[in-house]
């Protein structure tokens, strides 16, 4: 029994003496943004504007509006305000999940999709 409890002691502290990584989310709830995807083998730039309800994205010369609904300090919805198809109907859900410097990382996905993807934002002011 003493090792048992030992052993659960060692794996205590060295579970929390491993380094988590930093998410100061409520640093990216607003500003100006921008985020580069590789899609088929092309890197597209995506610049957007967040306020604290609201995110206005242009992405190929075309600029789209949106809601922004936090669910907590780290994860966000956005809908499109004036969606012209189906596809542009589905609402993205967002997870912020590290931070660091002027950048963070996001899971995202539609939402009620399990397939997340992840992608890197910069933060530009």
């Amino acid at each position: 029994m003493k090792k048992i409890t030992s052993l659960f002691l060692v794996l205590i502290t060295v579970s929390a003496c491993q380094k988590m990584p930093e998410c100061n989310c409520t640093d990216f709830k607003t500003g100006t943004f921008e985020f580069v995807q590789t899609i088929n083998g092309k890197q597209d730039t995506t610049r957007f504007v967040r306020t604290a309800d609201e995110q206005i994205e242009t992405y190929q010369g075309r600029t789209d509006t949106a809601n922004v609904r936090w669910v907590n300090d780290c994860e966000l919805i956005i809908q499109k305000k004036n969606p012209r198809n189906r596809e542009e109907k589905k609402a993205i859900s967002m997870k912020i999940v590290e931070t660091k410097d002027n950048q963070y990382i996001m899971e995202y996905s539609f939402v009620g999709d399990v397939n997340k993807q992840l992608g890197t934002v910069t933060k530009r002011d």
